[in-house]
């Protein structure tokens, strides 16, 4: 079971009543308990030029648990890769922090932190490999029933895509409701990604990251 920190210090603003804008706050830390604060508010955290900004996009992305879009290519590319989770989540986010791809994000304050959420069983790796070698992969955070994907990366051609399908069956075999991208992009349509408007995805989210009751 994943270990509960210390709440953090910092108080998020209700994301429903932000403005058009998709960053909601800025300043903070990345310590645990205000990342999760964070993520239960629907919130995460992305620096803008260099200050801590927390985001809540309008619209929303996200992958429906039951319509992912798997090509035939695909699922003949699958049975190259072995799928491991959680034995490298560290390499995993460092190779999605590698400074050559465009748009990078993910500093050593970033690693730190989710690293730490990982010791505390918050956040995950959902790893390919390919002859013994890491291929690809992605990480996110799962809180109850919720899972937020943050990055992704492969170095063999498909080897994200079988991560983020095998993310997908990991989750519904797990009875997760609701898997965030945060923004579509091309690649994340073709893949069966869609938006959702805000109001929307907090109400899911809401659903989601509480532990049910009997």
């Amino acid at each position: 079971m994943p270990v509960e920190p210390p709440p953090g210090e910092w108080q998020f603003p209700d994301p429903a009543r932000a403005r058009s804008s998709d960053v909601v706050a800025t300043g903070g830390d990345l310590a645990p308990g205000t990342l999760l604060a964070a993520y239960r508010r629907g919130l995460f955290p992305m620096r803008v030029e260099g200050v801590l900004a927390w985001w809540s996009p309008d619209p929303r992305g996200i992958i429906p648990l039951d319509g992912l879009h798997v090509s035939r290519s695909l699922r003949r590319a699958r049975g190259r890769f072995e799928v491991r989770v959680d034995t490298a989540f560290e390499s995993v986010m460092r190779a999605c922090a590698d400074p050559r791809r465009p748009h990078g994000w993910i500093d050593e304050s970033f690693v730190a932190a989710y690293v730490r959420l990982h010791e505390l069983g918050w956040a995950h790796s959902v790893e390919t490999w390919c002859g013994g070698e890491l291929a690809g992969g992605l990480y996110g955070l799962r809180i109850e029933r919720f899972f937020a994907g943050e990055s992704m990366f492969h170095r063999v051609r498909d080897a994200s895509k079988v991560a983020l399908w095998a993310t997908v069956d990991l989750l519904r075999a797990d009875g997760a409701e609701l898997f965030d991208v945060q923004w579509t992009t091309p690649h994340l349509r073709s893949l069966g990604a869609v938006d959702v408007p805000r109001v929307e995805y907090l109400e899911r989210l809401a659903s989601a990251v509480w532990p049910t009751t009997t």
